[in-house]
């Protein structure tokens, strides 16, 4: 035991991190064992009834509907009984290079289409996503469609989201191959996520997205972003600052300025509202060294396959906040 804490210090000290690690939580979000019947779990019998919680999963560019189904599934197992119905969103799987307008109309119209399809309305409503997903799912509740939704919103837990895009990504390689891949998809949503759709840096989809509103009516906002990560900038799956744009004072209409504006349009809402619970975790994945891990991909997917972190993750930190 003490040579473990000894090395957890060691290591705390060599990465410079302020942060909880996973053995310094006593107690798992979850007391409740996996299979539990539901009609042994406590208050199973109450005739109060509490409404459904769906929580609709969104998957990032190129992905589909299965790429969450471990998150779906260690919640399932985890919260035995509970009355949750998944929403594993499909509509955009087949063309994720597409413009984010287009893609938010798609899932808005998925969501709807879901809720009057099964007859219900949702008591709760929560959302996990992935990569891109995540900025979906901020354009989605903009939109005139969810305005009835918006007062159920429960838990938001995004995964490596570049909320920021990839204007300050400091990997040349990801850079190159998206540049490319926007040229040989001809990609709208790349081109977004780079703030390349307009001259005007304050014209693009990414600018006039983060003046929107949205984020402030959750409960809970959940942010997971890894420095190993070079696909999603590490700073713009947190929402902060990070040191290059603070030094580019290139253009008054450029970047640095415009990024800090990001910044500030959509914390100030969350900051200011106490009754909101919000977190920003960092993860560090034992990858093996590969040309995926050297590129970034491995830690950008091993959010969604790696079943080591999501049971942790889901089980130590994130359940108590989908409850």
């Amino acid at each position: 035991l003490f040579s473990f804490i000894a090395a957890k210090e060691t290591l705390r000290k060599q990465l410079s991190y302020q942060g909880h690690l996973y053995s310094d939580f006593v107690n798992q979000a979850s007391t409740r064992p996996y299979f539990w019947p539901p009609e042994s779990l406590p208050g199973a019998n109450s005739t109060q009834d509490e409404g459904v919680h769906l929580i609709v999963c969104v998957h990032g560019l190129d992905g589909n509907s299965a790429d969450l189904r471990l998150v779906k599934t260690y919640m399932e197992l985890a919260l035995p009984g509970e009355k949750i119905d998944f929403l594993m969103s499909e509509r955009n799987q087949a063309d994720t290079f597409a413009d984010f307008n287009v893609m938010t109309d798609r899932l808005v119209g998925e969501i709807n289409y879901h809720i009057e399809m099964y007859g219900f309305t949702p008591n709760k409503l929560s959302f996990v996503g992935h990569s891109l997903g995540n900025l979906i799912i901020r354009s989605a509740l903009s939109r005139p469609d969810m305005t009835h939704l918006l007062p159920k919103l429960h838990t938001f837990l995004s995964l490596s989201g570049p909320h920021l895009g990839t204007l300050y990504n400091n990997s040349g390689l990801v850079n190159m191959g998206m540049w490319f891949m926007q040229k040989w998809k001809k990609s709208g949503s790349l081109l977004q996520l780079s703030m390349k759709d307009h001259s005007d840096p304050r014209q693009t989809f990414l600018y006039k997205l983060s003046q929107k509103t949205g984020l402030e009516f959750f409960r809970h906002i959940l942010l997971v972003g890894s420095q190993q990560d070079r696909y999603v900038p590490y700073h713009s799956s947190r929402i902060e600052l990070c040191k290059a744009a603070l030094r580019d004072t290139s253009d008054i209409l450029l970047a640095g300025a415009v990024y800090a504006e990001m910044v500030s349009n959509i914390l100030q809402p969350i900051v200011f509202k106490s009754d909101i619970t919000f977190i920003r975790y960092d993860v560090f994945h034992a990858l093996p060294s590969n040309a995926n891990t050297m590129i970034g991909r491995a830690a950008h997917i091993a959010v969604l396959d790696s079943e080591l972190f999501i049971e942790k993750f889901i089980t130590v930190a994130a359940l108590k906040y989908f409850k």
